[in-house]
């Protein structure tokens, strides 16, 4: 299996109050990027900061790299926007950042970036791939695709209270800042990115699109964020046969209503429990009391691991979190988690 991870960053993420990335803004462009280290090297290398909220609920990438240490899996980062270099090994799809979903267009480059993942999916030797995500602010454009396309669904958070009708706000403002109305970009995918969407979008659509026409199996990880994906694929008239794997903290949150949603984009749907609960150790205590959810292919990554491997995975998390400089009793006050 070949995991796949689209890191890019959206200005969306600096509005006030929108993602738990937010109590660092000057260093949240680095989150992608450390991400993208930590997965593949079990630590930040290059970027400045470790992504671990104020409470000591790191980043699902620490998660994502346990899986790796118990599941081993070969590993693919796409540039797909990113706003600060990644010493991890990238393929670069000429993206730019995404802008404010209240300007005029998020993603001008929409088109294009797809027509570049949809040409590197297809060129894929993999029978099977999985596609994750990582950028900060993402289930606020995740909204606002589902509203530019007519879907009915709503969108978790990185944050325990979920600011959602924030989130519809700022939603209603960019499509006015469009000049659209709910539902006007239906079967229009990719105008959708390009007003309301965010970067990360195009590139992993266009990734599932192009391995999906030569025949491979895909399985998108994450939560709301690539149920949206899901929903502008169907919009593209993509029928294939899809799956998504996340996880059980995402699976019952109820903002997320992933079985209504699964049902009506016919998604194949499997949340996985990484047992967390009881768990002595802060970082495994945040996810339970509902901080992150999901990020960094992390549902995924758990999907790929048997029911006897879980254990090892939580050893591996503490000592990933070991070498985060994570205590296990009171966690670091670092830099911005896995905001979105």
């Amino acid at each position: 299996m070949r995991v796949i991870l689209a890191a890019g960053t959206t200005e969306t993420a600096l509005i006030d109050g929108i993602s738990a990335a937010g109590a660092a803004p000057e260093l949240m462009a680095h989150t992608p990027s450390a991400d993208a280290e930590i997965v593949a090297y079990g630590e930040p290398t290059a970027a400045p900061v470790t992504p671990v909220s104020p409470t000591g609920c790191p980043t699902p990438a620490a998660i994502t790299r346990a899986v790796r240490e118990v599941v081993d899996f070969e590993w693919t980062v796409l540039d797909a926007g990113l706003a600060e270099p990644t010493a991890a090994p990238t393929v670069d799809l000429g993206a730019e950042p995404g802008s404010d979903v209240r300007e005029a267009e998020a993603v001008p480059d929409a088109g294009a970036i797809f027509d570049r993942a949809h040409d590197f999916g297809a060129s894929l030797p993999d029978e099977e791939v999985l596609i994750g995500e990582t950028i900060p602010g993402g289930t606020t454009t995740a909204l606002g695709a589902f509203t530019a396309l007519g879907e009915p669904f709503g969108v978790s958070s990185s944050l325990p209270a979920n600011p959602l009708e924030q989130k519809r706000a700022v939603v209603d403002e960019a499509l006015a800042a469009s000049d659209l109305a709910p539902g006007d970009c239906a079967g229009e995918p990719l105008a959708a990115i390009r007003a309301v969407g965010d970067p990360v979008q195009a590139a992993v659509a266009g990734v599932a699109a192009g391995a999906l026409e030569t025949g491979t199996s895909v399985r998108l990880g994450g939560g709301t964020q690539l149920v949206a994906v899901a929903a502008l694929l169907r919009h593209a008239d993509v029928s294939a046969s899809l799956e998504l794997a996340t996880t059980s903290f995402v699976a019952d949150d109820p903002g997320a209503d992933l079985e209504t949603a699964a049902e009506r984009l016919d998604l194949d749907l499997v949340a996985t429990d990484p047992g967390f609960d009881g768990a002595d150790h802060v970082a495994m205590e945040r996810y339970c009391a509902g901080e992150a959810k999901e990020g960094v292919a992390m549902g995924g990554a758990l999907s790929l691991a048997s029911d006897g491997e879980l254990a090892a995975v939580r050893d591996r998390l503490e000592a990933v979190c070991d070498r985060l400089g994570i205590d296990a009793d009171d966690g670091l006050a670092g830099g911005p988690d896995d905001g979105a």
